[in-house]
């Protein structure tokens, strides 16, 4: 074991209310006589000079002794892994007791565990970078499994036998793949050869649970390419979303895509979604061309063409986000985003009602990020985002769909009867609005009543 003084500020800055609680905690444990340290992510992020999300504390003393040390203050989320929360200050606190782990029969959880010392417990750990200990009392980094090196290497590391780790926990996959691309590190080589071995196992794993880590990859990563390429090579991308990997290869017309494959395209487009990065988009931007594998044909001179493939893929979307059990509005939005992206193109030529309608959806400001991601990662012509940009300054003033002037009661009032028609001449009515065709509710509603009712009939 090695340990070192040397500790970045994060862990030093009394001031922080984070660890100002978290150190408070490990005073509580101390007095008491059992050990506690800052465990994990908190320690790693902090010699990264990463900003802590939380602090996690590791201790000698057993589940119930931290629950007697905290009344009032404590939830048995985890009790049977050694794990209680701590609450400060509406603050969540994972206190684990150091623990080794048994057999792991389920591919997410050990049978059973033992309680331990601290080497012990960094040994049963998922990677060298998240093995680290903080002593907050003497400041010293306590280093049990050569984490300090390979973060100083920039290195993903198993702790042990690699293939283990991932038999113990088959998220540690997408786990590893998900740290080296946040952290812009490199996957050491005999992790990397373990989870390409270890792939197939990713199937076992709940849906929510690898869409989180996904999610993340998208989101977090400073190039989201780096990640589908490292699933792609391991063969983790064709478990658990076999489209995205079909992207790869899918030739397209030069003219239009100098870039190159259908994958190239969509790996630029995720790069160049400034972070923070919205899921919605970045999901959008993921799946916004996963139709055109399975619509491909040849045109003329075996040009490859794409027929209906908005569609198709809005209707693929669909099916994959469902799988992978993302919220009903992400869904909705990336569905719908999907399905209109090639619209674009007929935006000028669109009557101002139908022009109106289209982008006053509340789904536009996303679709119209869409377009632009699309023609600047392409042949970066972006006349038609303009085009929109311009028609949505001239409607700055006003309501892009203002509310309708005539509604179904003044039809049912002229005498219409309920039923299709009404539909029909409410559309026709709110189109004539939009178009700017009269110049208030009056004229519109003289209208009606002189032309539509008249060619539609009463009955």
């Amino acid at each position: 074991m090695s340990s070192d003084s040397q500790v970045p500020p994060p862990l030093l800055d009394p001031a922080q209310p984070l660890l100002a609680a978290a150190c408070d905690i490990v005073r509580t444990l101390r007095a008491a006589g059992h050990a506690a340290l800052f465990a994990g992510g908190c320690v790693r992020d902090a010699l990264l000079g990463r900003p802590l999300k939380d602090i996690d504390i590791a201790t000698s003393a057993a589940p119930n002794e931290v629950e007697r040390l905290f009344p009032d203050a404590t939830m048995a989320v985890g009790k049977a892994f050694g794990v209680i929360v701590v609450l400060r200050d509406k603050q969540p606190f994972e206190v684990a007791t150091f623990r080794a782990d048994g057999v792991y029969t389920d591919g997410r959880r050990p049978d059973a565990i033992r309680f331990t010392n601290a080497a012990e417990d960094a040994s049963r750990r998922d990677f060298t970078i998240n093995g680290l200990f903080y002593d907050p009392v003497a400041h010293e980094i306590l280093d049990y499994v050569h984490g300090r090196d390979d973060l100083a290497a920039g290195i993903v590391r198993a702790i042990g036998d690699p293939a283990m780790r991932f038999r113990e926990d088959h998220l540690r996959l997408l786990r590893a793949v998900r740290f080296t691309v946040v952290l812009g590190f490199h996957l050491d080589p005999a992790t990397a050869a373990a989870a390409h071995a270890c792939a197939k196992l990713l199937a076992d794993v709940s849906a929510e649970r690898i869409a989180t880590e996904f999610t993340r990859m998208l989101c977090e990563a400073p190039r989201p390419s780096l990640a589908l390429t490292l699933l792609l090579d391991l063969e983790l991308l064709a478990v658990f979303l076999p489209e995205i990997a079909a992207l790869k290869g899918v030739e397209q017309p030069a003219a239009y895509h100098p870039e190159g494959d259908v994958w190239n395209h969509t790996c630029l487009m995720l790069d160049a979604i400034p972070p923070p990065r919205d899921p919605t988009l970045a999901y959008a931007a993921l799946l916004h061309d996963v139709g055109k594998p399975p619509t491909q044909t040849g045109g003329p001179e075996n040009t490859p063409r794409f027929p209906s493939h908005a569609a198709v893929g809005a209707q693929m979307a669909q099916a994959i986000l469902l799988r992978l059990k993302r919220p009903a509005e992400l869904i909705a939005d990336v569905v719908t985003a999907v399905e209109r992206h090639m619209t674009f193109v007929a935006l000028p030529e669109m009557r101002p009602a139908k022009l109106r309608r289209f982008m006053g959806a509340r789904t536009f400001p996303l679709e119209l990020a869409l377009h632009r991601l699309d023609v600047t990662q392409s042949h970066g012509k972006l006349e038609l985002a303009e085009f929109a940009e311009r028609k949505l300054a001239e409607y700055a003033a006003e309501t892009v769909l203002p509310e309708q002037w005539i509604k179904g009661r003044d039809l049912l009032a002229l005498g219409l009867k309920p039923g299709p028609r009404v539909g029909r001449i409410l559309t026709r009515a709110y189109d004539a609005q939009l178009e700017g065709r009269f110049a208030d509710r009056e004229a519109l509603l003289a209208w009606v009543k002189e032309e539509l009712l008249v060619e539609t009939g009463l009955g």
